[in-house]
C-alpha cells in the first residue's frame, strides 16, 4: 500500500511524504502508482521549477519514497501558491483513495 502523509503546522501544509508501492498491479502496469507519482511530480515541478524555489525546498527521494518540505519565509505570493498546490494534491489523492482504498492511504499529521 502507498501511504501519503501531509504534514501541517498551525493550518499550514509544510510538506508531504509518500512511501510504499500500492500493489494494485505489477510494476510498470500499476495505475495507482502512476497516478500518485504523476501528481507528486507535477506538484514538485510547479514548486521547484515554475516558482523557482528549488534551492529552498527540501526534496528527498529513494526507491518508493519521496518527501517534500517547504521552508518558512517564502513570501506571501509563493506561500499562497504553494498552499494551493499542496491542498490540491491532498484533495486529489484523497479522491484517489476513495476509488482505491486498499491501495492508497492519505493521512494528515500535525
Amino acid at each position: 500500500m502507498t501511504t501519503v502523509s501531509f504534514h501541517t503546522q498551525g493550518g499550514r501544509i509544510v510538506g508531504f511524504t509518500v512511501q510504499g508501492h500500492s500493489g494494485y498491479a505489477p510494476e510498470g502496469s500499476d495505475i495507482v502508482c502512476a497516478a500518485v507519482t504523476s501528481a507528486v511530480r507535477l506538484t514538485e515541478c510547479a514548486v521547484n521549477d515554475v516558482l523557482g524555489l528549488g534551492a529552498a525546498v527540501k526534496v528527498k527521494e529513494k526507491d518508493a519514497y519521496i518527501s517534500l518540505r517547504l521552508p518558512g519565509g517564502l513570501g506571501q505570493t509563493n506561500e499562497s501558491t504553494c498552499q494551493t498546490l499542496l491542498a490540491a494534491l491532498m484533495v486529489y489523492l484523497a479522491q484517489l483513495h476513495t476509488e482505491y482504498p486498499d491501495h492508497l492511504m492519505v493521512l494528515e499529521e500535525e
